[in-house]
């Protein structure tokens, strides 16, 4: 799922949706919310088989508990108002239950990163709207109600977007803009234009890919970024790479100006996507011939555990990572993925430590800092609200991959790896060609890259648009070169082993055969001439072993062969340089 259990509550906007509805009071004799909740979840087509019997009977026995609760709080209204003691023991019984309910949803950590659970929620929403639950809202004159109705839509899309599934969004968006249209038309409120903003926002969101997959009728493909089983390239049998899984990710966004829906920025989503593995009913598995019950039986594949933090304050921020780093597991890795403004340094330094290059911006008050204007400061203290490199040191004890997508992103280039552990950086270019800077709001080229490296050549090579058929025999082609940059890796002798250890890993392997392949592509075009123009690393990457291969840029121009935009593309890179 997206948000990971663990998280404390983050501030939120009034508008802003939530997974998990209000619960009130239900009907007498009337099932609650929460047992048709259940049903629904567990009556789901596919859905029962993903999930073990174990977390079934765990959410009936947090449903149970949850009603209980609800049954003696709302008791607790129809005492007597005189009296002093006729009372303390029916608090006692509710108090006792809450504390219950507190210390099983501390010990049963509901959310995970595991997809089946966000489709449970779908088939959750997919009810209520075929049942029309809503159906009567509209004909009563209370706005309160409507606006249950517009948070039921804004849920549904954010699940709908999680899952992929644009088909459904875009009747959603046209429902949501009915719905929003006919409260504010009867309504005279104040959120009137924070729904609309809502509708322009979600708009926005789902027309930020730079590039359309049409079918022969026109019609527009929705095309998957998640990882299949044929998504990362293989491990050559006797292939030496460390055994590290990467376990948790945060995923942080704090970028200006940039298309978001909710809490998601499009790079945050992107990102997001490129983390989750594209669901698998193990019932279809178990059905395929020659599969077995026993020692054949698929195991259950797990997606990382994700926070996901939107302008997080540097507190907030800290103190995810923090819990992130204590309850990693061994032989796992943790990703911190950082998109957001750069902060350079103020002044010259006489050192160059891991405080005298900047980082990344995090949220705060930027016009007052603690009674005093930012301008006056004195320009030798360090910027209080910046991710500098150093605050990352103390948690590089254990294996960390991190990814910087920012303005000032060289500077985690100046790490020093003090503890000995696997610690990998890739950066983005920390400037691109004015041809591309206008369409920064609609997400960095860099992380498209990693999420979608296909759309991310065709926006580069100036295409909008692409058939299926030369979409998916490009797809093949790529696959092709991913292949091929993997054995570039594991070949080469010069290589740190830093990106050997964290091979092992699917999600990690196709990031970096992904981020290779962004490096030697705008090492290749033609607009990206300056340095700063293209990716770097922590540690180096040998470039005529990888980024500046002849191999693979012979298939970089062949690529774009197939494409007809070779001209767009250097011969002759290797004189170049």
């Amino acid at each position: 799922m997206v948000r990971g259990a663990r998280q404390p509550q983050q501030p939120r906007s009034r508008l802003a949706p939530r997974l998990t509805g209000t619960v009130e009071k239900p009907p007498r004799k009337r099932k609650s919310r929460t047992e048709f909740a259940l049903k629904e979840i567990m009556s789901s087509g596919g859905a029962e088989d993903d999930i073990p019997q174990g977390e079934r009977k765990t959410v009936t026995d947090f449903c149970y508990l949850l009603d209980k609760s609800k049954q003696l709080f709302n008791g607790l209204r129809d005492l007597p108002q005189y009296g002093q003691k006729q009372w303390q023991s029916y608090f006692g019984r509710t108090f006792d239950v809450y504390t219950k309910l507190w210390k099983f949803q501390q010990q049963h950590r509901l959310r995970t990163s595991e997809t089946s659970y966000l489709n449970e929620a779908f088939s959750f929403y997919s009810a209520i709207r075929q049942r029309s639950y809503y159906s009567q809202v509209n004909k009563e004159d209370r706005p309160e109600l409507v606006v249950k109705k517009l948070r039921y839509y804004a849920r549904f899309i954010v699940v709908c977007l999680l899952l992929n599934k644009m088909d459904v969004v875009k009747d959603l968006v046209k429902e949501l803009s009915d719905e929003i249209e006919d409260y504010t038309h009867r309504f005279n409120t104040e959120d009137q234009v924070e729904w609309n903003l809502v509708l322009q926002e979600v708009a926005a969101f789902i027309e930020a890919d730079p590039v359309m997959v049409l079918n022969d009728d026109n019609t527009i493909v929705i095309t998957s970024n998640r990882l299949t089983e044929t998504g990362a390239p293989l491990l050559e049998q006797g292939m030496i790479v460390g055994q590290l899984s990467l376990a948790d990710a945060l995923i942080i966004g704090n970028c200006n100006n940039q298309v978001k829906f909710s809490e998601l920025t499009v790079d945050m989503f992107r990102m997001l996507q490129a983390l989750e593995r594209e669901p698998m009913n193990l019932a279809s598995q178990m059905n395929k011939p020659g599969m077995q019950e026993s020692a054949d039986k698929p195991t259950r594949r797990e997606n990382p555990h994700k926070y996901l933090l939107y302008k997080p304050t540097f507190s907030q921020l800290y103190t995810f990572l923090a819990a992130s780093f204590k309850e990693l597991p061994a032989n796992s890795v943790l990703l911190i993925y950082l998109s957001a403004t750069g902060v350079f340094p103020t002044g010259r330094s006489d050192s160059e430590g891991p405080y005298d290059f900047g980082g990344v911006l995090t949220n705060s008050n930027r016009d007052i800092i603690n009674g005093d204007a930012i301008h006056k400061r004195n320009q030798s203290h360090k910027e209080m609200h910046c991710l500098h490199p150093g605050d990352l040191y103390p948690f590089t004890r254990k294996p960390m991959f991190i990814i910087v997508d920012s303005s000032n992103s060289v500077a985690y280039k100046n790490f020093t790896n003090l503890f000995g552990q696997p610690l990998v950086c890739l950066l983005s270019p920390t400037a691109y060609p004015k041809a591309l800077q206008d369409q920064s709001q609609r997400g960095s080229l860099f992380t498209l890259f990693l999420n979608n490296p296909l759309m991310a050549f065709l926006f580069v090579s100036g295409l909008s648009s692409m058939r299926r058929g030369l979409w998916e025999k490009c797809q093949e082609y790529l696959r092709k070169i991913n292949r091929d940059i993997a054995q570039l890796l594991t070949h080469s002798r010069s290589i740190d082993q830093a990106f050997l250890q964290f091979f092992g890993d699917e999600f990690l392997r196709l990031l970096l055969t992904r981020f290779i392949f962004c490096s030697a592509t705008m090492r290749m075009h033609k607009i990206f001439r300056e340095t700063r123009n293209y990716p770097e690393s922590y540690p180096q990457l040998p470039r005529d072993e990888t980024v500046e291969n002849p191999h693979l840029q012979k298939h970089i121009l062949e690529l774009a062969s197939i494409l007809d935009v070779r001209n767009l593309f250097l011969e002759n890179t290797i004189d170049d340089y």
